[in-house]
């Protein structure tokens, strides 16, 4: 029985699509092993949203051979889907899976090893992701083996071409999955054991764009599942969130409050150059919106610092800002260049000093307004799922999130298994630096 090593790089949508694939080998009669341990294929699902994220892609590649020369080596996702047909050669992999191609990688599998003598170069399935008539994916997902929260993808593809991103000619325009087969999966992982699922895609807010259902459809339908017990939403766009969106999705139970609104600056000179379509007012009513009709949601966010021509006031303002709306959570990304996208051209390219000055000085606000909102919920009931045992300050707890995406800690008594449990507790105390908030029932 051959073996099988898989590695996930990027998002929560490469990381669905990185259990699809693992699971279609486990049903080919693949063993799964670890990473780092000899295998006969391995697979590694690249992500190109950085320069960074280019230069592991291709690190892990090399990786594969040296741990195993004889291996077949599998290379799929984004950065391959971008510069593949470039660097093929050069690579090192001995197939290259563009997207849209992920579920044809069994059959590859099998291609190659019956080619073995004859291969003169790498197996290449690629597609133009762009040509406006790819249909969506359907990858499919029984049992998400590294999360209690199962990870559900059912969007591709993007149509902002924001100045910066590389991401919509990776993966193409959107498209969406048939509510009935969202459906389905999602029950599936429900009798699986599963009680929450997070509702993901490359643009989430377009679902179901072209068709006659919406996200707010979807999520609707989720709902009704037996055995669904907490429905999280991944990232949004702000233009979303409506008094009619906010109405209905504040019906469901199930729904977590806890929306990542995607920001990427505070400022709207920075917003026009970066081509985001909205502005700092638009994004401000949408978070007003949210907070009107939910009990204090976490409102979190994406924010990029040192964005070609941003000035010191520019910057200031974006400081400004997330003081304004005091986020549960700031994710802060020093601005990567990226060839093919129009901000790589752009003047007034910052330095990368100034670029980590600006994110030290944003994380460390951030991580202020984070700690201001975990201690606002001391002496509160909670809802909590808890996934594993953890040692905290030489302790033992078991860990999990909130409905609002709060990790809370609950003392172990040594006998009682409380990893996959849902329980109301109350908040106690801040520990671990203030990364836990302790809970009791």
């Amino acid at each position: 029985m051959k073996k099988a090593a898989l590695h996930n790089l990027g998002c929560k949508v490469n990381a669905y699509e990185t259990e699809a694939m693992e699971e279609l080998l486990k049903k080919d009669g693949f063993t799964i092993v670890g990473f780092d341990e000899m295998a006969d294929v391995y697979v590694i699902n690249t992500c190109s949203v950085t320069n960074i994220a280019d230069r592991k892609s291709r690190q892990m590649i090399h990786k594969c051979k040296k741990l195993n020369p004889d291996a077949c080596v599998v290379a799929a996702g984004c950065y391959v889907q971008n510069f593949g047909k470039e660097v093929a050669d050069e690579l090192g992999a001995d197939i290259i899976l563009g997207n849209n191609k992920k579920n044809e990688l069994v059959g590859k599998i099998h291609e190659y090893f019956a080619n073995l003598d004859e291969s003169s170069g790498p197996i290449l399935d690629w597609i133009d992701i762009n040509d406006g008539n790819v249909s969506y994916e359907n990858m499919v997902i029984e049992k998400d083996s590294e999360h209690t929260r199962a990870f559900v993808k059912v969007q591709d593809g993007c149509n902002q071409f924001c100045s910066y991103c590389i991401i919509p000619f990776a993966r193409g325009r959107i498209r969406s999955r048939d509510i009935d087969d969202v459906i389905s999966e999602v029950t599936g992982l429900a009798k699986n054991g599963y009680k929450e699922v997070v509702i993901t895609g490359i643009h989430l807010s377009s679902y179901g764009s072209g068709t006659d259902y919406t996200l707010a459809d979807l999520l609707e339908a989720v709902e009704k599942i037996e055995g669904v017990e907490r429905i999280r939403l991944g990232s949004l766009e702000p233009q979303i969130v409506t008094e009619d969106f906010a109405t209905r999705v504040s019906a469901l139970k199930k729904l977590c409050p806890h929306f990542h609104l995607s920001l990427q600056s505070g400022c709207d000179t920075v917003l026009k150059r970066m081509n985001r379509k909205y502005t700092i007012e638009e994004y401000t009513k949408g978070v007003n919106i949210l907070r009107k009709y939910f009990d204090d949601p976490a409102i979190t966010t994406d924010i990029i610092v040192g964005f070609p021509g941003e000035t010191e006031e520019e910057f200031a303002i974006t400081e400004d800002y997330v003081k304004e709306i005091a986020f549960y959570e700031l994710h802060v990304f020093a601005y990567s260049k990226r060839k093919g996208t129009k901000a790589a051209t752009m003047p007034g390219q910052i330095t990368n000093a100034v670029k980590k000055q600006r994110s030290v000085s944003l994380i460390a606000l951030g991580n202020e307004t984070t700690l201001q909102y975990r201690k606002s919920h001391i002496g509160k009931t909670l809802d909590v799922l808890f996934e594993e045992e953890a040692t905290i300050d030489g302790e033992s707890y078991y860990i999990g999130f909130s409905k609002e995406y709060i990790k809370c800690a609950i003392k172990s008594d040594g006998n009682t298994d409380f990893s996959n449990c849902i329980m109301q507790v109350k908040a106690k105390e801040i520990i671990g630096d203030g990364q836990y908030l302790v809970v009791e029932i």
